[in-house]
């Protein structure tokens, strides 16, 4: 990622200067957690049609959000540090719903931008592109004013070559035609009762309280792509795993036994299509199945991902932990197969 460059005073703008390092990046790896020395931020590259959009140039056909903060007079894009509880995701949604009165749905991760505190402690910026899904007050505080901008304008606006090169790596996304994208989550069931622990039908196994706890703390994450269609296998633990999300965000759960450990032993072949036919489909969407039926989904997933992708994807068991999520970037063009283009893997906070 990029180069660690001298330090801004804590909370304020890193210097100009930053280096470029991996800001093109397509796929954002799984990585390990950080030292607790980190100080972690996210934020977001807010975007939307322009309305003079012509000839497909990404320069006038995309408009980008600024935001003006007087504490350091400078214009840069939506963000804030992660707070206890809080996982990077949940904090660019959050910081994008206080500074700006929206409510964004993320879109693919954009390079993280990282630098040096006046302490010697390194902080990391993690960014997403992200699109509104509606609007409303943003809260009173370190931001005064909000401004939508071209492109154009707003590589002259942005106070710090680092927001530059995020704008960058946007508009290249929208130049190859990857940057307007639908997210597919995949999800593993929560932390179940063990089965030597319970006597009765398998597919009537409860998650345990951990698990719960689990389920509840999913919720919370999975507002950060909003799907608006859940599909599930119809066995008790993993409903329980949908269920928070669902009475939050009024989804209904819908079941397919292929999804079943059960149905996965029967016929294989069933997991792999009812994920292909989310893959395909125009809405965003997530999956709840078992560990072993994993295996299909996560390579649909493949199947329908780049080079990069494949090479990002768990392949081997048991691909994800309990509560865990694969957020797949879908994107097609008119005439085309939908292709996976990006993947990224977030647990709720424990």
């Amino acid at each position: 990622m990029t180069t660690p460059t001298p330090a801004a005073p804590q909370g304020g703008p890193p210097p100009a200067d930053g280096a470029a390092g991996d800001r093109l990046a397509q796929v954002l790896p799984i990585v390990a957690t950080p030292s607790p020395a980190v100080e972690l931020a996210a934020g977001i590259v807010c975007w939307r049609d322009a309305p003079d959009a012509r000839g497909g140039d990404p320069e006038r056909g995309v408009e980008v959000l600024l935001v003006h903060r007087p504490r350091y007079d400078d214009w840069s894009f939506p963000k804030g540090k992660v707070e206890p509880g809080e996982t990077l995701p949940e904090c660019a949604v959050r910081e994008a719903a206080e500074e700006t009165g929206l409510r964004v749905r993320l879109g693919r991760p954009l390079p993280t931008v990282r630098y040096t505190l006046p302490d010697g402690r390194p902080k990391e910026v993690a960014y997403w592109s992200a699109r509104a899904l509606s609007g409303g007050r943003p809260r009173a505080g370190e931001v005064d004013q909000t401004t939508w901008l071209s492109v154009r304008a707003a590589r002259k606006r942005l106070t710090r070559d680092d927001d530059a090169a995020l704008l960058d790596a946007l508009v290249g996304r929208a130049a190859e035609r990857k940057l307007i994208t639908r997210p597919f989550l995949v999800v593993r069931h929560a932390t179940a009762r063990p089965r030597q622990a319970w006597t009765h039908a398998d597919a009537d196994r409860p998650l345990v309280a951990a698990g719960r706890r689990q389920a509840l703390a999913l919720a919370a994450l999975l507002q950060c792509w909003s799907p608006d269609y859940l599909l599930s296998s119809p066995w008790l633990r993993c409903t329980e795993t949908l269920a928070p999300y669902a009475a939050s965000s009024g989804a209904r759960i819908r079941t397919k036994g292929g999804l079943s450990e059960d149905g996965y032993a029967r016929d294989p072949r069933k997991a792999a299509r009812h994920a292909q036919r989310l893959v395909e489909r125009e809405q965003a969407a997530a999956l709840c199945t078992h560990r072993p039926v994993l295996a299909a989904v996560v390579g649909t997933v493949a199947r329908a991902g780049t080079d990069d992708v494949r090479d990002a994807l768990p392949d081997e068991d048991p691909f994800l932990d309990p509560a865990e999520v694969l957020v797949a970037h879908v994107t097609r063009r008119s005439g085309q197969r939908p292709t996976v283009v990006a993947v990224e893997r977030h647990a709720p906070h424990r």
